[in-house]
């Protein structure tokens, strides 16, 4: 069974760093380019960080997170990681992770097996 799971949410303080994980199960991983998204209240789902199933194809940043936010995988340990640096207040949604062939456009209709997310809240 094809799986994905969120972890590492909670609450931060503006400025502090955060590190999400993406679990994957039922799959090899290898095969397959992994996005992160978030969906925060009243707002609709927004493509935060891909990274290519190939080492050389190298990672996709939204403009609100680049140089913030670093995507990384482990393929050994069929884990995806999402490390969130200087964390702002615009940041806190429900993060989620989803798998697609090419990590080319966030907006593709083919990412599937969503995670059910994990909640990131930034607040002082």
């Amino acid at each position: 069974q094809v799986q994905l799971v969120e972890s590492g949410g909670g609450p931060v303080q503006p400025g502090r760093s955060l590190t999400l994980s993406c679990a994957a199960s039922g799959f090899t991983l290898d095969n397959y380019a992994i996005g992160w998204f978030r969906k925060a209240p009243g707002k609709e789902r927004e493509g935060v960080s891909c990274i290519s199933s190939r080492s050389d194809d190298g990672a996709k940043y939204a403009s609100s997170v680049k140089g913030r936010f670093t995507i990384s995988r482990d393929n050994a340990n069929n884990t995806v990681y999402l490390q969130m640096n200087s964390l702002k207040p615009e940041d806190p949604a429900i993060y989620y992770c989803a798998r697609d062939i090419w990590c080319s456009r966030f907006d593709r209709p083919t990412w599937e097996n969503w995670g059910p997310g994990t909640q990131v809240t930034v607040s002082s």
